[in-house]
């Protein structure tokens, strides 16, 4: 499932360092690398696109890609805001040896102390947890991102158990930045 994204984000930078540009044939996606580059197959219409990934996301359950407003137009999706997709990787043009590692999001604050302390409970358990802050439209948020994983099949398994015991929904991102 795909959605798309466009004004509320026009101009803002996007997780390579770029500035999003709703006009051009960009995606977001959590863990593939930055400057991948996708075939984009509309399931509904049998429209294509092809998409460079500069951007991390989409941050919504049982969603894969977020497109930039041209490619989501090209694909004929804006009416109803997402689609059924399939996606083949097609190209790289990120930087060479920049894929980064696969992290566990756990939980996102608006209040940089509410991720502290999880972040303070979770390194009993966990080698390896951050907190990083990001900026969005709606304001600073406050991301603790827990783990280093080579394997999306490791990753997964710890946003599981995550999810379970804390009641949260995790998801793995890459951190590629």
């Amino acid at each position: 499932m795909a959605s798309w994204y466009g004004p509320g984000f026009h101009g803002n930078k996007t997780a390579n360092g770029e500035r999003y540009d709703m006009h051009q044939f960009t995606a977001a996606h959590r863990t593939l690398p930055l400057g991948s580059v996708l075939q984009v197959k509309s399931l509904s219409n049998g429209r294509t696109v092809v998409v460079r990934v500069n951007d991390r996301g989409p941050f919504a359950k049982h969603r894969i890609l977020d497109l930039s407003l041209a490619a989501a137009q090209r694909l004929g999706m804006t009416g109803a805001g997402t689609d059924q997709i399939e996606l083949r990787v097609t190209d790289y043009q990120g930087r060479p040896g920049a894929m980064g590692y696969l992290r566990v999001q756990v939980a996102s604050f608006a209040e940089q102390a509410n991720a502290q302390s999880l972040a303070g409970r979770l390194k009993s358990q966990y080698p390896d947890v951050r907190v990083t802050q990001v900026e969005l439209p709606s304001g600073v948020r406050y991301r603790v991102l827990v783990g280093r994983f080579t394997s999306e099949q490791q990753a997964e398994a710890v946003a599981d158990r995550l999810g379970s015991q804390l009641n949260l929904d995790p998801m793995v991102l890459r951190d590629d930045t």
